[in-house]
């Protein structure tokens, strides 16, 4: 592949007369046909992974649903199952260092994730399709846990596997047995790490338009439709499993011909080895990680089992503390410099995603006071995966020449403006803009619009370091450094958790419970307090992140 070098790229200027739509072309050019243009067929495996991952959401408005209608399940209660679920994603660093030492048999892995994941899919069906049987054996609120678990650690492994998926299929020579430049391979690195956010959203756009094809007319379905409707959204689910699995199965068989190739040009079968796998050095066990790993397990699964006093708050002080440990050890391979802006992007991102927001009862609100059902919600879904998509090319050069620290003051700022509109419609400003507009300007037609505009913001913080990761670790950690780092942000989805599930016991909002015997409220609804907790929500996510940020440029650290 051919790359233009920077001197010609900066020679290279418009006329100022240059006519609009030529200028147009250009941006439109550079910012999305060129990333189609840099795709490659190495990099379509781990591409099939991530876009697994996107299809996750499949049963998302079906599970938010089946929770709010038959399971009797608080709002504090899922946030902290919440937190659990997030906790295997800590798992990603003593499984990120196993994939560097089994590089060649990573695959594997993808088909132990793949086995989970169809596990809980199975769960989910037998609570929709043999809710009865099902209750002979467990109570549904059980079984529905269990299934919650399990499939958080089947998509942390796959995820682990994919990571290193990326580093494999960003080829080191090209067809002559030539090594690429510098410059070459850190643009395939960023094309590589940005079409795999590509995926995962292109994903989440088939599953949001299915969901609005499977929930037409749904308010006019009796019960027994609905749950048919449930069942077949939770069949379909089972492909997710397969697809990763084809992406391996794939990627093998790409590797293999690679092989050949190389072997062909005159490369002896280590050298050749070497390249296609893309490693030139073994990797050596790091007891620490592993043994770190270990300590992990051990503290997180005895602390969850036992009775202890705010155990959650223990598993998560721990786990910090452990993963802080291993970085340190971890960063010690890296030049200061290098090491100055991993540790402040991470600390930056940390905080940003460690925000809490208002958790299900916000949902559930949506639900019943505003009216919006399964089909809404999916509309939603969609036009939040597409414009996503959408924003993952418009912000491709602002991704590119800002620093995080601009970007995520942008996006925490965005985002807290964004979200405004939501807490007035709390308090009637859906009914206003009703009244004022002849019903056009109603609760629905807000939410679309303020969908519309936040929904590309959330997916572009994680890119540039990434792509850094990818680019700059050493070449024998690749795997590693992905996992650690990952191990240390998805923390912070954990801190958002328990920050939740905080708000939520000093701002309780109920939804009706009904016993589905003889249809008697057993749980009455009750969301007077829904609006401090939304206010509080959104005042933490804009202070915070800021402050964080102001910190990290007053101290020695600098952010990627």
């Amino acid at each position: 592949m051919s790359v233009p070098s920077k001197q010609n790229e900066k020679t290279t200027v418009r006329p100022r007369n240059t006519p609009s739509h030529t200028r147009l072309w250009h941006w439109f050019d550079r910012n999305i046909l060129e990333l189609g243009r840099e795709m490659r067929p190495s990099y379509l495996p781990p591409l099939m992974v991530y876009m697994a991952a996107g299809i996750s959401g499949l049963a998302s408005i079906v599970s938010t649903f089946f929770v709010k209608d038959y399971l009797n399940l608080s709002a504090e209660f899922l946030a902290a199952l919440a937190f659990w679920a997030g906790i295997p994603w800590a798992l990603k660093m003593p499984l990120g260092h196993l994939v560097d030492l089994i590089w060649r048999y990573k695959a594997v892995l993808v088909f132990v994730g793949a086995a989970m994941i169809a596990a809980s899919l199975f769960v989910m069906l037998g609570l929709l399709a043999a809710p009865a049987k099902m209750a002979e054996f467990m109570p549904l609120e059980t079984w529905f846990v269990v299934s919650a678990l399990l499939a958080p650690v089947g998509y942390v492994v796959q995820d682990v596997v994919a990571d290193a998926m990326t580093v494999e299929a960003v080829p080191r020579v090209d067809a002559d047995g030539n090594r690429f430049d510098a410059a070459t391979l850190r643009l395939m690195h960023t094309t590589m790490q940005t079409l795999g956010r590509v995926a995962i959203i292109g994903g989440g756009v088939f599953v949001s338009l299915l969901n609005v094809l499977m929930f037409q007319d749904v308010e006019a379905m009796p019960e027994s439709e609905k749950i048919d409707t449930y069942i077949r959204i939770y069949t379909y689910a089972l492909a997710i499993p397969i697809i990763s699995v084809m992406g391996v199965v794939l990627g093998g068989v790409m590797t293999r011909r690679h092989l050949d190739q190389l072997g062909a040009s005159g490369l002896t079968a280590d050298a050749a080895a070497a390249m296609a796998f893309g490693r030139e050095e073994k990797t050596k066990a790091n007891w620490w990680i592993l043994g770190g790993g270990l300590v992990f397990v051990i503290f997180t699964v005895g602390m969850g089992l036992s009775d202890t006093s705010f155990n959650k708050e223990i598993i998560f002080i721990g786990s910090m503390a452990i993963v802080l440990f291993l970085m340190r050890r971890l960063i010690k391979v890296l030049e200061p410099e290098d090491r100055l802006i991993l540790v402040g992007t991470a600390v930056i991102i940390f905080v940003y995603r460690a925000m809490p927001t208002p958790g299900a009862g916000q949902t559930w609100w949506m639900i019943d006071e505003l009216g919006f059902d399964q089909q809404f919600l999916a509309v939603l879904s969609l036009i939040s995966s597409m414009l996503t998509l959408l924003g993952m090319f418009l912000f491709r050069r602002f991704m590119a020449e800002r620093s995080i620290a601009y970007v995520i003051v942008f996006l925490t700022i965005a985002s807290s403006v964004l979200y405004m509109p939501i807490i007035g419609m709390f308090y009637g400003l859906h009914e206003i803009t009703a009244s004022l507009t002849g019903g056009v300007v109603d609760a629905r037609f807000i939410a679309l619009v303020d969908t519309a505009l936040e929904s590309p913001l959330g997916q572009i913080a994680m890119i540039p370091m990434l792509a850094w990761i990818a680019n700059s670790a050493p070449a024998n950690l690749k795997a590693t450094f992905f996992a650690v780092m990952a191990s240390f942000t998805n923390l912070a989805l954990s801190a958002s958790q328990l920050g939740t599930k905080y708000l939520n016991r000093v701002f309780t909002v109920t939804r009706e419970v009904k016993d589905r015997a003889n249809d008697a409220i057993t749980l009455p609804a009750d969301y007077s307090e829904l609006g401090f907790l939304m206010w509080s929500a959104m005042l933490l996510g804009l202070i915070v992140p800021i402050a964080a940020v102001m910190v990290i440029r007053l101290s020695p650290y600098r952010s990627a």
